[in-house]
């Protein structure tokens, strides 16, 4: 009726009713001319129907494989909108992003996946994250993960995700790292529309579930390599993602391990920041959960 796209959203979520409940009001509260319909998609929980509202608001539990990446198809798969979006639970859409970024989206031809700049909420202060550029390539992000792109900004045509990009990727260790192949794999084809203003409010703390789950980051970081071997061709990203293999092993008290990733960063490119943190945790000096409460008291993650 109004011209505008349809838009479906995915939430994923795990036993958050709090923050749940902030993210949904959030979406359906988007001033944006077009349908909007949600799908809450509880993985390894019990379902809360009372949140189902009509068309509005659809609750599932995930049919998938058991993690984050299950149920986020599991939601695309239960949508029939022109549009799909996701929206972590515990993070929250600020005023007028649906509408920016569909705006933004219909205004490049051949576009089909678009993010936007975030704030990152963390030890009680906000940080804008911007990106600088209202593109995102793919060699932008082997360079650099770039942190603005994140999982909840996403917004991609329908039958893009279903046949072209692909699906999230249920294979990754734990589920980490899939909005980062899953960007990979959308800029590969055409680069990414990014509306370079924090329209989504993203919350780092010890309630996340992956915060500190770092044989998981090893091995999603692994996958990484392995299935986008284009990492390793370019010097910094390559570097990046050594230190952080380096830190995570270095948090799993595997001191050689640990120094071997950071050697293999240092060779990559000697002025890898991440390469002392990873050195200070393998060494004794400094816990590496206090490293990590550091920078993201900061806005800036390891």
């Amino acid at each position: 009726m109004t011209g505008w796209p349809s838009v479906g959203v995915v939430v994923p979520t795990h036993d958050r009713p709090g923050p749940l409940r902030i993210a949904l009001d959030a979406v359906l509260a988007q001033d944006y001319p077009g349908q909007v319909r949600a799908v809450v998609v509880y993985d390894r929980a019990e379902p809360d129907l009372r949140l189902a509202d009509g068309d509005r608001v659809r609750v599932t539990a995930n049919a998938r494989t058991p993690g984050l990446a299950g149920a986020r198809n599991t939601g695309i798969g239960l949508l029939d909108t022109d549009l799909v979006a996701f929206c972590d639970d515990d993070d929250q859409w600020l005023p007028g992003k649906l509408r920016a970024q569909v705006q933004a989206l219909l205004a490049r031809p051949g576009a089909e996946f678009a993010s936007c700049a975030i704030t990152v909420q963390a030890a009680g202060g906000e940080h804008p994250r911007l990106a600088g550029r209202d593109e995102v390539t793919h060699a932008d992000l082997l360079r650099s993960r770039m942190v603005m792109v994140h999982s909840s900004t996403y917004l991609a045509y329908a039958d893009a995700l279903r046949d072209g990009i692909g699906l999230v990727d249920e294979t990754i260790p734990g589920s980490q790292n899939e909005d980062w192949d899953l960007a990979l794999r959308a800029a590969r084809r055409h680069p990414i529309v990014h509306v370079d203003v924090p329209l989504v409010r993203v919350v780092w703390g010890a309630s996340s579930h992956y915060a500190r789950q770092w044989q998981t980051k090893a091995e999603s970081l692994l996958w990484m390599l392995a299935h986008h071997p284009e990492l390793a061709g370019d010097r910094p990203g390559a570097a990046r993602v050594y230190a952080q293999l380096a830190f995570a092993y270095a948090c799993l008290r595997q001191r050689g391990e640990s120094c071997r990733w950071a050697w293999r960063a240092l060779r990559s490119n000697w002025h890898e920041r991440r390469v002392p943190f990873a050195l200070a945790v393998a060494a004794g000096v400094v816990p590496g959960n206090t490293v990590l409460r550091w920078l993201n008291a900061r806005g800036h993650g390891i």
